[in-house]
């Protein structure tokens, strides 16, 4: 497998990672129930369609088009505060590279970052308040560690995707401070949060799109 990836290879990331989360509507909607209001699996389905959507249209083979059009049609989703933060996140990541961009490893995970910082320019939430922010902080540090240590572009999205998914379990011992969660105080602990699950199945499925390319 090469170790650059292009506009064929983002699509196919992108798809298995919005077929993963759309497939686990129900699931992240009862995590929400215990947390919030039971609408976060209806609200990232609705995000995960539209990047379907884009794809599904998109014939200009031209990343940075695509990402920036995904991020237009996710803020223009009624899926609530989901839809800036997702939107955002894909727009910061077609600023940050050029039109017709063959990434390799580390110009994915600039990329990525890039979109991350964007995300956050969205939302006042830290690391350790119980949101998504605790799956994106610790996968770009492994991204960016499996970058910078020379690994490989699969790898480095293995780590990225694993360190996503302990980021999102580790919310479970935590007592949300941000968002609607942050009403129930101390019941919230025992409780993984939603927006951080979701955001994990987002680095799963593409380090599994990239996998399976």
């Amino acid at each position: 497998m090469s170790d650059n990836v292009d506009y064929d290879g983002v699509v196919r990331m992108l798809k298995t990672a919005a077929e993963k989360i759309k497939a686990n509507r129900d699931y992240l909607s009862k995590l929400d129930s215990a947390t919030g209001d039971g609408d976060h699996g209806t609200a990232v389905f609705k995000v995960a369609e539209a990047i379907i959507g884009v794809i599904a249209k998109d014939n200009s083979k031209n990343l940075k088009k695509l990402l920036k059009d995904i991020g237009w049609a996710a803020m223009s989703t009624d899926a609530g505060s989901t839809s800036p933060l997702y939107g955002s996140f894909f727009m910061g990541m077609s600023e940050a590279i050029a039109d017709n961009a063959l990434l390799d490893c580390k110009t994915f995970v600039s990329m990525m970052e890039a979109g991350v910082a964007k995300l956050r320019k969205n939302t006042k939430a830290e690391i350790g308040g119980k949101t998504m922010i605790d799956t994106l902080v610790p996968a770009m540090a492994a991204l960016r560690a499996a970058a910078d240590s020379g690994k490989n572009l699969g790898q480095t999205l293995a780590d990225g995707a694993d360190a996503a998914a302990k980021g999102a379990e580790s919310t479970k011992e935590m007592k949300a401070t941000f968002g609607r969660a942050k009403n129930i105080g101390e019941r919230s602990i025992g409780h993984v949060d939603p927006g951080a699950t979701s955001m994990s199945f987002l680095f799963i499925g593409m380090k599994e799109g990239y996998q399976n390319g």
